[in-house]
């Protein structure tokens, strides 16, 4: 956006705040001197900065009326999507940690990235750089590896017809033994991370699903030293069908009373009606 001339003095982005937050309550769709009164900003820079707004999608505009765009609302439902599984994972994330006393993460698959959603750990005991709203490439977290195995076809094929880049020695960077681990991870249903991301840190992770495709991943990290990897394994897959079932749970009670057409024929039923939850269901 465009560096703003007005002389109230606010930041551009607390400017573009007061306009977008002038559409909260019944305020759907609001004219020009409407959004100015709300607003409290100048017509100049209203009119100046709804049009960027309209530009990027963030509002929509029929004639003189502008509304809240698509964009901004695939943003919202993007984050409370995210957020009911992080509130559905987060105790069963903290049971993880405290039987094991390694760093337990719950994360989801962004195009190439993992991005972390929650991690629960104690902060004196990490060399993990790598932290809630934190990205990492997925082909060298175990993580990553989980979602990708069971995940979007097309989206593993975009990933090894790229780059892979390397973090350590121990990274994988050839497509064909990227797409054999990810064989293996989908025969074992856990994926592992030894320094492949971290140098000294090694991770076990588990997808996050029922028949179908994951959701999101559940990981156990630790630095190197004795680790039981087997052992790690099974925990962390305990602490994802845990999770699961909380979500499932939570979906049928949902489905009983917002029966609703998910359009999802080819997911599990059960995947269906998670799915359904987490996109329409509100936290009582």
């Amino acid at each position: 956006m465009a560096a703003d001339a007005d002389t109230s003095g606010l930041p551009l982005l607390e400017k573009a705040a007061l306009i977008l937050s002038a559409f909260e309550g019944q305020r759907s769709a609001l004219g020009l001197t409407d959004v100015v009164r709300h607003s409290g900003l100048s017509q100049t820079t209203v009119h100046r900065l709804l049009d960027q707004l309209v530009q990027i999608g963030w509002l929509g505009k029929e004639g003189r009326k502008y509304y809240l765009g698509l964009r901004l609302l695939e943003l919202g439902a993007f984050a409370s999507h995210h957020n009911r599984l992080r509130r559905a994972a987060l105790p069963h994330l903290i049971s993880l940690h405290q039987a094991t006393g390694h760093w337990a993460h719950l994360s989801v698959l962004d195009k190439g990235d993992v991005l972390c959603l929650e991690q629960i750990g104690d902060p004196r005991r990490s060399s993990i750089g790598y932290q809630v709203g934190g990205r990492l490439p997925a082909h060298c977290t175990a993580a990553g590896k989980a979602l990708l195995a069971f995940g979007d076809a097309a989206t593993v094929e975009e990933l090894l017809a790229g780059d892979l880049a390397p973090r350590t020695r121990s990274t994988i960077t050839r497509g064909e033994a990227l797409r054999g681990e990810l064989a293996r991870v989908r025969t074992q249903g856990v994926a592992y991370d030894q320094e492949e991301c971290f140098d000294g840190v090694t991770c076990v992770a588990a997808p996050l699903r029922g028949a179908g495709r994951a959701l999101a991943a559940i990981s156990l990290s630790r630095t190197v030293g004795h680790a039981d990897l087997k052992r790690m394994a099974h925990q962390v897959g305990q602490c994802a069908r845990a999770v699961w079932a909380s979500l499932s749970d939570a979906g049928r009670r949902f489905e009983k009373t917002h029966p609703v057409d998910t359009g999802l024929a080819a997911e599990s039923g059960d995947t269906a009606t998670v799915l359904a939850w987490l996109r329409f269901s509100e936290w009582e």
